[in-house]
């Protein structure tokens, strides 16, 4: 039994959209028809597109997860779905009531999929497995070690840890840097308005002016006169400078210098290589926690790094301990990552209890990533309101300066 997106029409001509559970469409025709309705549209929740759907099929198909759920959201479907597996609840019936008590209607639409996929005798992993904007390599190999070893419900304790803890430091980054960014924006609009409007307005009293004028307010007219001239132009040129920096961003040659040059960053460049390395220790835990093999656990560790260097260093770090090396020393070779976590995972490989130590290893990085970000954000504000001041009194002091000199020529004369 399937899931099945649906649009159908009423006696009154009035359109509604649903997600119904049947075993071929036929059969939710029928359903539709014995509710009263007349089905318009009747496709398979399926996010990878199959290569027999007709064109229609497939593009209704792909609309319905053109984006699958954010972090947050996964981290609370994870937990609902851990609490109700200790619960004891058989699967099926887990899935059927997180779809019933989701209002997310993507999720919704998801989890009868799975359930449908379940039923017809898929296993979990395979169901999510069809779902990978949501469900990525990492999730879909723990469960599918989760079922295997019959400990489902502890695995996805450690998912649902996993993904609160990602989703709490992308957040804690996200609204961080909210304030700077705002902060930014609204200096660039201040002196853009000053030197495009308010300038040219006073650079006519200048223009009656018989002497030279200061050398800071010759610079301050010919920057409002290329504002005020040359604006759209600038404008137009610095969005189509983004837009190639954009797609240039999709070449991997291009986003491994970009990612290399963010990383040498003095401040910035410590965060972002702690905030990879948290992310890798607390993989790489939930991994060998779910007893995936540490060849394999390292593969998909690498696979949710998204700093290209990072990511190449990992890549040796597979090949190393393939050929016979332990983690613990393949790591230090690469010079990218804190000694913190070199440390605790030689530890842990020597006392036996590695997932345990790179659990601690990911906690002290996340908290030192955390203690770096305040530190940088509280010197970027005041350093943003310094340079902005500093702007607006080199404008006013441009303005006032050969006001001040004909002053003191007046009261001379």
């Amino acid at each position: 039994m399937a899931a099945y997106e649906f649009q159908a029409q009423d006696a009154s001509g009035k359109t509604s959209r649903g997600v119904i559970q049947g075993d071929s469409p036929k059969s939710v025709r029928s359903q539709l028809r014995e509710r009263g309705l007349t089905p318009l549209e009747v496709s398979e929740v399926r996010e990878k597109p199959s290569a027999t759907s007709s064109t229609r099929t497939s593009v209704f198909q792909s609309s319905l997860f053109q984006r699958g759920l954010n972090g947050a959201q996964l981290a609370i479907l994870t937990r609902q779905f851990a609490v109700l597996m200790k619960a004891g609840l058989p699967l099926d019936e887990v899935l059927q009531t997180l779809a019933e008590q989701s209002e997310n209607d993507s999720a919704k639409r998801m989890l009868l999929a799975v359930r449908g996929r379940m039923l017809e005798g898929s296993t979990l992993a395979a169901a999510l497995g069809e779902f990978p904007k949501t469900f990525d390599t990492l999730y879909c190999a723990s469960v599918a070690a989760g079922e295997q070893s019959g400990h489902l419900d502890t695995v996805l304790e450690r998912l649902a840890d996993y993904c609160e803890n990602s989703a709490g430091l992308t957040q804690k980054l996200m609204l961080a840097l909210l304030y700077p960014v705002l902060l930014a924006t609204v200096a660039v609009a201040i002196v853009t308005g000053l030197l495009g409007v308010v300038v040219p307005q006073i650079s006519q009293v200048f223009s009656q002016f018989d002497r030279e004028l200061p050398l800071m307010t010759r610079i301050m007219l010919a920057l409002s006169s290329v504002i005020s001239n040359y604006g759209s132009w600038i404008f137009f040129g610095l969005l189509t400078l983004l837009i190639v920096f954009i797609f240039a961003l999709r070449t991997e040659a291009f986003r491994a210098r970009w990612h290399g040059f963010l990383l040498r960053l003095p401040l910035l460049g410590a965060l972002l290589r702690g905030a990879q390395a948290a992310r890798f220790a607390r993989t790489m835990a939930i991994s060998t926690s779910a007893s995936v093999p540490v060849l394999e656990a390292i593969k998909l560790s690498t696979q949710v790094v998204n700093m290209l260097p990072i990511r190449t260093a990992l890549n040796e770090v597979y090949k190393q301990v393939r050929e016979g090396s332990t983690l613990s020393s393949a790591l230090r070779e690469t010079n990218q990552f804190p000694n913190l976590l070199v440390r605790l995972t030689g530890s842990g490989e020597k006392s036996g209890s590695l997932e345990t130590m790179l659990d601690h290893a990911a906690a002290l990085i996340e908290k030192q990533v955390q203690s770096k970000l305040a530190t940088f954000v509280a010197l970027l504000e005041p350093a943003m309101i310094l340079l902005m001041g500093a702007v607006v009194l080199a404008i006013v002091l441009a303005i006032l300066q050969p006001i001040f000199e004909m002053n003191s020529l007046l009261g001379g004369a």
